[in-house]
């Protein structure tokens, strides 16, 4: 670390540590993130899909899980979150959902797609009307799952999020 780096560089070090030792471990991807508030760690994670046997125990997941779990809270406003890595679409999905404030990455997708991590099909697949999906999609019992989402709505004591 060169001195005079920012405490934004030191953290994104520090998740690529983490990363680094995750491949020398054999635990799982080059993956490593970390959930900073005020200039402490809430949670950090490494990739664990293979270990875990997981496909959603991406290090972003891990990290919000962890910081989540130790504020007791399934938001993280006024955090931000330090990915070694261009955050996939799921990661993406859960850094908004958690309420995160900023992203910071190293390695960007293009990078990840260059070591076999592609999540172009993805991104392709989203933009494409369900019915023209890779994986077929079927909507099924619509009128009965709207009941559920009005019991909700009319649930005096309701958590939103």
């Amino acid at each position: 670390m060169p001195v005079g780096a920012s405490n934004s560089e030191r953290f994104m070090s520090q998740a690529i540590a983490l990363a680094m030792e995750n491949v020398r471990s054999g635990k799982g991807g080059p993956f490593a993130a970390l959930v900073v508030k005020e200039g402490k760690i809430l949670g950090q994670g490494a990739n664990l899909v293979t270990l875990m046997n997981d496909p959603t125990a991406h290090a972003e997941i891990l990290a919000i899980r962890a910081a989540c779990k130790k504020i007791a809270s399934f938001e993280l406003t006024g955090c931000d979150i330090y990915a070694t890595c261009e955050p996939c679409p799921m990661c993406l999905g859960a850094i908004y959902w958690a309420r995160l404030e900023k992203i910071y990455y190293a390695a960007n997708s293009a990078d990840a797609a260059h070591a076999g991590f592609d999540d172009s099909l993805i991104y392709a697949e989203v933009k494409k009307p369900a019915a023209a999906r890779k994986i077929p999609m079927a909507q099924l019992l619509r009128q009965d799952a709207l009941h559920v989402f009005r019991a909700w709505e009319q649930k005096p004591d309701k958590i939103s999020y």
